[in-house]
């Protein structure tokens, strides 16, 4: 599909230069204006594909974070209570020390070989204290840099709970514009439903498509008179709400196109006349930035219903509008971050 929709600006400029008879200077502006929306239709859906392995990468640090913190508030546990029996052990062998220094003292003048049995198991109790001790400050050590990491952790953690807050809100706040517009046109193109128009969400987009009965004449560009009221009552729902970008797609069926020497040369050129015809009818009269439009012509190469029946044919001949929320802040979260 991408490969078809690089070969349709070509062909579109191709068949405007063929048959208006356009300079060179035009031609070349037309070409880089549909290179340009091409890369805007690919940024587009590179950055939707990005922030798509961002929330999934985000949610597996994040588990990786809690699991570490877990086995950290384990280890921590368990470092106190071993802290806890160092202090009681230290605290029975200052008492033990102290005894016997006593005894010592009492039989100084007494057997000299208990004496000394008593002094060496005074130094062997002296040196198994020291030890204790340097092992209860390399504890204490220990805990203070695991508490430090600890909240090293949790101050990571909290930013990157902040961030995915902040970007949960962009997505929903963006929903929730994405249901307010279809309720909009849905009010706005009432009496069109469901002859001939139909309003759905699809992939967070509101899609307006306007079968041809409503809209043109088989083979014709020219607008039907209903079709340019449900136009113009859409153009004003657009007026309102200038942060959506607006995509005009023509669809035909896979019938070809009988020119008969005529300036519509086959099904692609059909679409793209179309499109950019609907394209000038919102526009006209109306305070659109014509920045936000995009023109486009798909022929016959997505049909809705690809069997060969006559009602197929009928659903493929028809006009999609495609109408998109700007997701600026979104981007600008994600590139700040």
């Amino acid at each position: 599909m991408q490969a078809v929709t690089r070969i349709f600006p070509a062909m579109v400029l191709f068949g405007l230069f063929a048959t208006s008879c356009v300079s060179t200077r035009q031609f070349k502006d037309l070409q880089e204006r549909s290179q340009k929306c091409m890369d805007e239709r690919d940024l587009l859906k590179s950055e939707n594909q990005e922030l798509t392995v961002t929330n999934t990468e985000m949610a597996s640090k994040m588990k990786k974070i809690e699991e570490k913190l877990a086995r950290l508030n384990e280890d921590i546990e368990k470092k106190s209570d071993e802290l806890d029996q160092l202090h009681k052990d230290n605290n029975k062998l200052n008492r033990r020390f102290f005894d016997l220094q006593k005894a010592q003292e009492e039989l100084i003048k007494g057997n000299v070989k208990e004496t000394k049995r008593l002094l060496e198991q005074l130094q062997a109790t002296q040196e198994d204290l020291q030890k204790r001790e340097d092992r209860l400050r390399e504890l204490e050590k220990t805990q203070a840099a695991e508490k430090s990491n600890l909240e090293a952790l949790r101050y990571e953690l909290d930013k990157r709970n902040a961030r995915l807050v902040e970007l949960e809100k962009i997505l929903f706040k963006k929903d929730s514009v994405v249901n307010a517009l279809k309720d909009k046109v849905s009010s706005a193109l009432l009496g069109f439903e469901n002859n001939g128009l139909t309003i759905t969400i699809k992939n967070g987009k509101v899609y307006v498509s306007l079968e041809e009965q409503l809209l043109f004449k088989t083979g014709s560009t020219v607008v039907d008179p209903k079709g340019v009221t449900a136009l113009k009552d859409l153009a004003r729902v657009l007026e309102q709400n200038p942060d959506i970008n607006i995509m005009i797609e023509g669809h035909t069926d896979d019938v070809p196109y009988r020119s008969g020497g005529g300036p519509i040369k086959d099904n692609w050129d059909l679409s793209v006349k179309r499109a950019t015809a609907i394209v000038r009818i919102l526009l006209d009269d109306s305070i659109i930035d014509p920045k936000r439009f995009i023109a486009a012509g798909r022929g016959e190469f997505q049909p809705v219903d690809p069997a060969k029946t006559a009602e197929a044919r009928q659903k493929n001949r028809r006009t999609e509008i495609i109408l998109t929320p700007k997701l600026d802040e979104l981007f600008r979260i994600l590139e700040t971050n």
